[in-house]
C-alpha cells in the first residue's frame, strides 16, 4: 500500500484573474494548506507605512522586515492573516495598501525575507501557493504550477466588484479600479526583478468565460495521484 506524496502547488497570474478564489477552493478540495503570497507582501507594505518609511530606504525595509512575525491561521471565514499576533486580513485590501505592496515587491531586502519565509511554510508541500512568482522563483521545482489569467476588463470589473462588498473597504469607482490594476499590471511584468510572468512548464488558464468551479474540475484534471 502506498502513501500519497503531499504535492506543491503554485497559482500565479494578474490580479482579478480569480487566484485567490480558486487557490483556496483547489486547497480545500486537495486537503492542502492555502497560502496567500500576496498578503505577505501588503503586510510588510502595512508595516512599511505605520512607520513612515520610505519606499527606497532598503536599509529601513530590512529592518522592519526582520521585526515581523507573521502566520496565517484558518477561520470559518477563510485564512485570517497575522502580523505579530494581530489579525491585520481587514486592513491589507485597501487601495492604497494595494498600491504600495506593488512598489514593495520590487525591492530586493523584501522579496529575500519573504522568499525565506515562504520556503519555510512549503518545505513539506501539501501547500497551494498564490501569488506572481511562486512558480518561476520560489518554487521553480513545483510539481505543479499553473498560471491564471483572464481579459484585463473583465479582471478589473471583478476586483471592483470585490471592492463593493469587501470588508474594510472604500469604494472607488470603476475607473479607478481599472487604471490602479492597469498600473499594477505594468509595474509586475516590467520589473527587472522576479517580473509577472507564467513560468516555461505552467500550465496557462484563461478564467474570463470560465466560473469558478471549471476551473477547479480543469486544475483537478492536471493533479496526478503520486506516490512514495
Amino acid at each position: 500500500m502506498f502513501d500519497v506524496k503531499p504535492l506543491l502547488v503554485t497559482i500565479d497570474g494578474p490580479a482579478g484573474a480569480g487566484k485567490t478564489t480558486v487557490s483556496r477552493l483547489l486547497a480545500e478540495s486537495l486537503g492542502y494548506t492555502y497560502v496567500d503570497t500576496g498578503a505577505l507582501y501588503r503586510a510588510v507594505a502595512l508595516a512599511a507605512l505605520s512607520e513612515n518609511c520610505q519606499i527606497d530606504d532598503d536599509a529601513r525595509l530590512g529592518e522592519i522586515c526582520r521585526q515581523l512575525g507573521l502566520r496565517f491561521e484558518n477561520s470559518p471565514k477563510g485564512p485570517r492573516l497575522f502580523m505579530n499576533e494581530v489579525d491585520i486580513t481587514d486592513q491589507i485590501r485597501t487601495p492604497e495598501i494595494t498600491m504600495f505592496a506593488s512598489a514593495v515587491s520590487a525591492r530586493p531586502v523584501v522579496r529575500e525575507y519573504l522568499l525565506v519565509v515562504q520556503r519555510e511554510m512549503g518545505k513539506n508541500g501539501g501547500v497551494v501557493f498564490e501569488g506572481r512568482d511562486m512558480g518561476t522563483v520560489v518554487f521553480p521545482d513545483a510539481e505543479i504550477k499553473f498560471f491564471l489569467d483572464a481579459d484585463p476588463g473583465i479582471r478589473a470589473l471583478r476586483r471592483y466588484k470585490e471592492l463593493q462588498v469587501g470588508p474594510g473597504q472604500t469604494k472607488i469607482s470603476l475607473d479607478r479600479v481599472t487604471q490602479t490594476m492597469k498600473k499594477r499590471d505594468e509595474d509586475d511584468s516590467s520589473r527587472a526583478l522576479a517580473p509577472l510572468r507564467p513560468a516555461h512548464d505552467a500550465i496557462r488558464i484563461d478564467s474570463s468565460l470560465l466560473g469558478i468551479e471549471q476551473i477547479i474540475d480543469l486544475m483537478l484534471r492536471y493533479i496526478p495521484v503520486l506516490a512514495k
